[in-house]
């Protein structure tokens, strides 16, 4: 963050000081006391289990400078009357003062944290880059990424989640992009949105924020993105495997890692990705064509696309067990679309190895179809031969039912009451050269499962407490 003396902070937000007016800012503003950040400023939140209030003293103690509160906590603060509000407007006021900063925004149903990561690693290439952690993506999530600029900043990669309409309109008030793109329209969080026009009618708000001599980067391959061209003033770039910027030659190692050929504008370069799975291949071409709308030249957007990209945590995370079991750890998050990718990724790796076992917990967030849809994707993972489906409790049989009730298929469905029995389960049944795919939505905490199946017999991973994303 750039340094701004409480009285600024104040200025910024229509906020009111307490303490030193002069007292400067000049770390990140965050929100665990736990984790301090020196010279920071504490965002304290109230949640609806923990109030940020109650621990402001102690944040200061471990070396932050002051507080973000809406009431007097004994230390040097600025006070406003909504903080998470109050968060968003000193990010807008930040982004305000750094005038060579390009700002590139994306949302999705699926693929966007992936496609994130594609895309800070490509922009690192050309120039100091910020892009969101894990998939920050909220109205926390946002403004605490762009408050990481510095005047150094040439480039920020912002993700978007929404849960309703107006959501990333709101997101885009706080960091207003110059290049935004949208991947697709699909089912993620259809019960909150209530149909996938809604969620369309959500996403599209991202192009209706740019400015005409931006640029709206859509998905060729999705309907229902591509219609969203008549809703933006900003130039239309699009990407897919018709697309402008496209992909051609798909091709896979042994362990499932793709490459292709990544066109544009007649030119056609080599790229070898160090992800797991097919579908990375239109997340890196999103994110390919997001940079060269911000101007990065295709050799060195293909030249960083090949070398190893740092990826956001559990997602499709390729590990192997030195007795040769694969395990892909793709806990973070599931919808429909995103487990047919991780099933469609399974199915590669098994031609290549042994037995496949799909380790499925549930989807939240799917609305009165939900049932239906968790029995297409058991159904699907039957068609994509997987051998052994194992539904993580209740709430996944129908999964199981799906896979069982599929025509012709040979494979085993197993019911499990819940993450220990199918840990359980799975640790018994499987063999040197299995690949194990482990995919449910954050709340399942799967990847306690994954590193269970990892770790050294009577070993006991611990879960991760991580926020749920948005849309």
């Amino acid at each position: 963050m750039i340094s701004m003396t409480l009285a600024q902070i104040a200025e910024a937000v229509a906020g009111v000081v307490v303490g030193p007016p002069d007292l400067v800012v000049s770390g990140e503003p965050f929100l665990d006391s736990r984790e301090p950040v020196p010279e920071g400023l504490f965002v304290a939140v109230a949640g609806e289990h923990v109030d940020g209030h109650d621990y402001a003293a102690a944040a200061v103690d471990r070396g932050a400078a002051a507080v973000l509160a809406s009431r007097d906590v004994g230390v040097p603060a600025v006070l406003v009357d909504d903080v998470v509000a109050a968060l968003g407007r000193l990010a807008r006021a930040v982004l305000d003062r750094l005038p060579d900063l390009t700002v590139l925004a994306l949302t999705g149903s699926q693929g966007k944290t992936g496609t994130k990561d594609f895309l800070g690693h490509v922009l690192a290439a050309a120039g100091p880059t910020v892009a969101t952690r894990g998939n920050l993506n909220n109205e926390l999530g946002v403004p605490l990424t762009a408050l990481r600029c510095t005047g150094d900043t040439r480039f920020l990669v912002v993700e978007m989640g929404a849960r309703g309409v107006g959501h990333i309109g709101y997101l885009c008030s706080i960091a207003p992009p110059r290049v935004a793109a949208v991947l697709n329209v699909g089912t993620a969080h259809l019960g909150e949105f209530g149909s996938v026009e809604g969620i369309a009618r959500a996403k599209g708000e991202i192009v209706e924020s740019l400015p005409a001599d931006g640029v709206a980067v859509l998905n060729a391959d999705d309907p229902r993105t591509a219609a969203m061209a008549s809703r933006t003033a900003a130039r239309v770039l699009t990407f897919g495997s018709a697309g402008e910027v496209a992909w051609r030659d798909v091709t896979a190692d042994d362990l499932g890692r793709p490459a292709y050929s990544l066109g544009f504008a007649g030119e056609w370069l080599p790229v070898r990705l160090s992800q797991v799975g097919s579908h990375q291949v239109a997340n890196a071409t999103a994110a390919a064509a997001m940079a060269l709308a911000a101007g990065v030249p295709l050799g060195l957007v293909a030249e960083a696309l090949n070398r190893p990209a740092p990826g956001s945590r559990w997602r499709m995370e390729l590990h192997q067990r030195d007795d040769g079991l694969v395990v892909v750890n793709d806990a973070y998050n599931a919808n429909p679309a995103s487990m047919r990718a991780a099933l469609d990724a399974l199915r590669d790796l098994g031609r290549r190895r042994g037995r496949t076992f799909a380790v499925l917990g549930e989807m939240r967030e799917l609305g009165p179809g939900a049932g239906a849809l968790h029995r297409d994707v058991g159904g699907y993972a039957a068609a994509c031969e997987v051998d052994v489906v194992v539904a993580v409790g209740p709430e996944a049989a129908a999964i199981a039912a799906g896979a069982r009730h599929a025509p012709g298929w040979a494979g085993l469905a197993v019911d499990t009451a819940g993450r220990d029995a199918a840990l359980a389960w799975v640790r018994n049944n499987v063999t040197a050269g299995d690949v194990v795919l482990v995919k449910a939505s954050r709340g399942a905490a799967l990847e306690v499962l994954a590193e269970g199946l990892l770790a050294p017999t009577g070993a006991a991973p611990t879960a991760s407490d991580q926020g749920d994303p948005g849309a």
